[in-house]
């Protein structure tokens, strides 16, 4: 039975905006999508749970012995949409209008525009992104800056990609029946009513990348999503193409399973790498033999890093998908043509050793990466726009080495403490204030690396962890060095360190690990 547009509640603020994009038409939709599929998200939701509280007690992830035949058996996925064979360089970003034209500009083959962990959900955010994103479809986005800059798009732009919100968090400004839409839902949903016709038309098509999965079936119900809507509209099979990020400890050992179930839309995997660290502390946060070191010290050369890396290439090129590499970060700085430099060796070194372990691609977080990135690229490809050749026959490995977490010299430094309270409490006061990708110490954080962030905090306090020194890691000295840290940070009036150091205490203090920083700090960002 039809949801009655009498049992659909818009809760947000209703502007021009809002009127727009939430058309009677798209509530439907919306209302449609949530009828049929939430309920079995809410029960994947306890799954989750389920399988956490299974880790907890020593079973340890592992390859999924019922799904041997998925992984043993001939299959590949569809061919590759036209505009998504050459994924040489993607840059990644918010869905703010300006920095969206500049990604979009940026010679980057790809544009992931983010509604996830570069996005502070605001209802404006939201909305206004889905606007931004309709203009960008259209080829009208435009913007004028407040010192009269103009800003429009390229006759040769980005493919676009949008990246939903996570099956675990709720959009709590439009309720369905009582009851809080689905984020993920909610973003998918409105971008694909209002821009899937216009993109087929355009020679395109609605393309996804789909966050923090844990497991291939909750790539299922993507797929039951995407096949539901593709019927809706009356747009031919196969049309979607989606790019799955995996970015938990769990979907790792699921990479064949998630192609498989994703097979008729899918079309790559991505190396997500800072929400990867943060998913392997959370899920392994009750044994004390996966505690990490400093974040600086968990790079993509340490085992259990390389051991993910080589085996989503060659998961990727078994079944004929792309491989998509992680994220660099750094944000050039225009003072210090130094500290450049070096950053831009690192990001060549670190590009270098993904092309030479099979990735087609990979991504970057500002414009300034895209020609250091497509050079390494270009270099490795020559005339061929992917890698999809290299089977990596040389490869293999097993649950032990993905879950390696030895490092040589690891050690936990008073440093690396700071570091973590600095920007967790930077980046949450941040996306308080509508900002979801902050630019901190010349790199551009968002929700995963805060994740990574107090998540460690609470690992090392929790565990007792001692420092380099010998010194453990106790509340006492998070509260000194918080206290410290907030004394230093810039106090200008309407700023939010007050909210974040709460939610921050909250998370790294309390007894249990919460699963999200997104999910609480939420109620304090409705408060405003």
């Amino acid at each position: 039975m039809a949801v009655l547009m009498e049992n659909i509640k818009v809760k947000g603020k209703t502007t021009a905006s809002v009127e727009k994009v939430l058309t009677p038409q798209a509530q439907k939709f919306l209302a449609a999508l949530h009828e049929r599929f939430n309920g079995r998200r809410e029960e994947l939701m306890s799954m989750r749970a389920e399988r956490q509280k299974s880790i907890n007690e020593g079973h340890l992830p592992e390859f999924l012995p019922e799904t041997q035949d998925i992984r043993d058996s001939e299959w590949q996925v569809g061919p590759s949409a036209i505009d998504l064979r050459d994924r040489r360089v993607e840059i990644t970003g918010p869905v703010e209008r300006k920095m969206m034209i500049n990604a979009l500009n940026s010679g980057a083959k790809v544009f992931m525009a983010d509604f996830e962990d570069a996005l502070s959900p605001t209802w404006e955010n939201v909305i206004e992104g889905q606007i931004n994103c309709m203009d960008a479809v259209r080829k009208t986005l435009s913007f004028q800056s407040p010192e009269g800059k103009s800003y429009q798009l390229n006759e040769s732009i980005a493919t676009l990609v949008i990246r939903p919100r996570g099956w675990h968090l709720l959009e709590e400004h439009f309720e369905i029946e009582g009851k809080p839409c689905s984020a993920s839902l909610f973003d998918f949903g409105l971008y694909f009513f209002h821009n899937a016709e216009e993109l087929i038309k355009n020679g395109s098509g609605p393309y996804f990348y789909l966050p923090k999965m844990e497991s291939h079936l909750e790539a299922r119900l993507w797929n039951e999503v995407f096949v539901y809507s593709q019927n809706y509209l009356k747009i031919p099979h196969g049309i979607i193409r989606a790019t799955v990020l995996i970015e938990t400890i769990l979907a790792a050992f699921e990479m064949e399973e998630i192609l498989y179930e994703l097979r008729e839309h899918a079309a790559a995997l991505n190396a997500g790498r800072w929400d990867y660290i943060f998913s392997l502390i959370k899920k392994t946060h009750q044994h004390k033999e996966f505690v990490l070191p400093d974040r600086a010290q968990v790079t993509m050369a340490v085992p259990f890093m390389r051991a993910y890396a080589q085996l989503l290439v060659k998961t990727c090129h078994k079944r004929g998908a792309h491989a998509i590499g992680g994220m660099a970060a750094f944000i050039p700085s225009r003072k210090d043509a130094e500290v450049n430099a070096q950053a831009f060796s690192k990001v060549t070194e670190d590009k270098t050793r993904e092309a030479g372990d099979g990735f087609d691609g990979t991504w970057v977080a500002h414009p300034d990466l895209v020609p250091i990135a497509r050079a390494v690229f270009d270099d490795a490809l020559g005339d061929r726009m992917n890698q999809k050749h290299n089977l990596r026959a040389d490869f293999e490995t097993t649950a032990e080495e993905l879950l390696n977490t030895k490092i040589d010299g690891a050690e936990v430094t008073r440093q690396g403490v700071i570091n973590n309270i600095d920007v967790g409490l930077q980046y949450i006061e941040s996306w308080l204030r509508g900002i979801g990708a902050a630019g901190i110490h010349n790199l551009m954080e968002d929700a995963a690396t805060a994740e990574i962030s107090r998540a460690q905090l609470w690992q090392w306090i929790s565990t007792e962890t001692k420092l380099d020194t010998g010194e453990p890691v106790t509340e006492k000295m998070y509260l000194d060095l918080k206290k410290n840290q907030l004394a230093k940070l810039a106090v200008a009036p309407g700023n939010r360190f007050s909210d974040a150091e709460k939610i921050l205490d909250d998370l790294v203090l309390n007894k249990e690990f919460a699963d999200f920083l997104t999910i609480p700090a939420y109620q304090f960002l409705k408060q405003n």
